[in-house]
């Protein structure tokens, strides 16, 4: 059986795609899409990517949202440090032995994020 062997890209509606990109450039290290062979594109580290489809009445994440990003992380305490320092809320810091630590924040359009730092047998 053919399968798919990762995740190629994630495409998100955006009121305002130039600027939602940029903020996840800002904040998280994540290339904008190229639009010419000169630019680069995202390059993830190899690791583990979970595909989780959710109860409807899940209250993990935001019930008028459909989905939420999980982004591995390298250090997730600078990072929310960081982020928290540029104004912005980081909510359910937690940690789960084996799995790691995560926490959740939003970008500019309330679209959830879950911010993931693997513990090294992840």
């Amino acid at each position: 059986m053919a399968k798919a062997l990762g995740v190629g890209g994630l495409f998100i509606r955006s009121k305002d795609p130039r600027g939602l990109a940029k903020w996840y450039e800002t904040h998280l290290g994540i290339n904008l899409a190229p639009t010419d062979m000169e630019m680069s594109p995202w390059q993830t580290d190899a690791g583990v990517t979970v595909f989780a489809p959710f109860a409807e009445d899940t209250d993990y994440f935001r019930s008028d949202k459909s989905f939420m990003i999980n982004f591995r992380v390298d250090d997730i305490k600078a990072l929310v440090g960081e982020l928290r320092d540029k104004g912005i809320e980081v909510t359910n810091e937690q940690s789960m032995d084996g799995l790691g630590h995560f926490a959740h924040t939003e970008d500019p359009e309330g679209n959830p994020i879950e911010l993931w730092e693997p513990t090294e047998s992840s």
